[in-house]
């Protein structure tokens, strides 16, 4: 095999082929990248068992066409760092030459035979079909509250996505907190199925990096997710489990609610993270006074104390609530600019985060218990609020 490359054309395809692969396999090929080359086209392949990628690179004239399997970490490298832009590839007996004017670089490559084959979407049925911009989104959001992946449950380190009536919606959970975002779709088949984050997480970056008005379909086959768009193919195999019943929770209503731009919330919070990062709690609490001020105010007992005071639009009953100060900026931020409602039970219900107007995107977490220990100096305890001993819960799960 010959191939002259306009190397950074190449590299595009390159770098996302090369997050698919595996370094750390004990078989030596899956940490290379497969490459075919015929006189039409040249395609890369890439695997790391849970996930595959098949891509058309781009900037490729084929000389001698055939396939090779080549070292990530090696070529990678060098291929990012050739002096020139113009370069040639030559495969003979499992030995590369990479060669930039007259400079050479020689390798070993490993058996094409050696490759695990990669499941081809050819007999998978069609789910559904949608923006590549859309599918980033809810991507996106939806995986805000998923939680380092875990042996057990398996759910934790999931996403849940759930085709029906031309929607598909994106849920994820930790038990603490909730994130659900849905967005249109057309819709072939009404399915359910739990696919890991990481791999949606590289899916979304694949996606963002295109052309967003450019359409993605989806398709499966029971065990194998393929999201197909032009030239690339990015499969991910299924998570064996089951998924909480999260929509028996998704009760409509609240007692208090706060309206306030984004903006100015979210960097109040970061300036009382400040204060609690290293607390075990990691607490703020919100006093919110229908007619009056918002305030919210952090303490660590060892360092001091920080109120902040803002403006909002407060409806409903007067109430007090504690947070982990991260969870509820990982909310924020997914949220994006603009105004937002917050959507209070009382002291122990469930608290809602959404976009003001819009109901594409939902983010539930649960208050923490308060103790007087967690109030600042300037604030007086509620009446009826006992001393509680210890270390105080987080939050109560769902």
């Amino acid at each position: 095999m010959k191939i002259e490359l306009d190397r950074l054309e190449f590299l595009k395809a390159w770098q996302m082929a090369e997050r698919s692969s595996s370094t750390k396999s004990t078989i030596s090929a899956v940490s290379g990248i497969l490459i075919t080359a015929s006189e039409a086209e040249t395609h890369l392949q890439a695997t790391d068992f849970k996930t595959a990628i098949r891509c058309l690179a781009q900037g490729v004239r084929t000389v001698s066409p055939g396939s090779a399997v080549l070292p990530v970490r090696l070529f990678g490298e060098f291929l990012k760092k050739m002096p020139l832009d113009t370069i040639s590839l030559e495969i003979a007996n499992e030995r590369g030459t990479l060669s930039a004017g007259r400079n050479r670089t020689r390798f070993a490559t490993w058996p094409v035979s050696e490759f695990p084959g990669i499941p081809r979407s050819d007999g998978a049925d069609p789910l559904c079909d949608l923006l590549a911009a859309d599918l980033v989104r809810a991507i996106t959001e939806g995986a805000v509250a998923s939680s380092t992946p875990a042996d057990f449950p398996k759910y934790l380190g999931t996403c849940l996505l759930k085709i029906q009536q031309n929607r598909l919606k994106v849920v994820s959970t930790d038990g603490k907190r909730l994130s659900l975002s849905q967005c249109p779709c057309e819709a072939e088949a009404d399915a359910e199925l739990l696919l890991p984050v990481p791999a949606l997480r590289e899916l979304g970056r694949l996606l963002a990096g295109g052309d967003p008005e450019a359409r993605t379909q989806v398709l499966y086959d029971g065990s194998t997710a393929w999201f197909r768009m032009g030239d690339l193919e990015f499969s991910v195999r299924r998570v064996e489990s089951s998924f909480p019943n999260y929509e028996k929770i998704l009760t409509p209503g609240a007692s208090t609610t706060l309206r306030i731009r984004r903006d100015e919330l979210l960097p109040a919070l970061e300036r009382i993270d400040i204060m609690v990062r290293n607390t075990l709690t990691r607490l703020v609490v919100l006093n919110l006074s229908p007619g009056g001020e918002f305030r919210l105010s952090g303490r660590a007992p060892e360092l001091g104390t920080t109120v902040e005071v803002l403006d909002g639009n407060v409806d409903g009953d007067p109430l007090r609530v504690g947070f982990n100060v991260g969870f509820l900026q990982d909310g924020l931020k997914a949220l994006g600019s603009g105004e937002i409602r917050l959507e209070f039970n009382g002291e122990e219900g469930q608290t809602r985060l959404l976009r003001e107007g819009s109901e594409d995107f939902l983010y539930m977490l649960m208050p923490a218990r308060l103790s007087p220990q967690d109030l600042t100096d300037d604030e007086e305890s509620p009446e009826g609020l006992e001393d509680v001993e210890g270390p105080v819960p987080e939050e109560e799960p769902f």
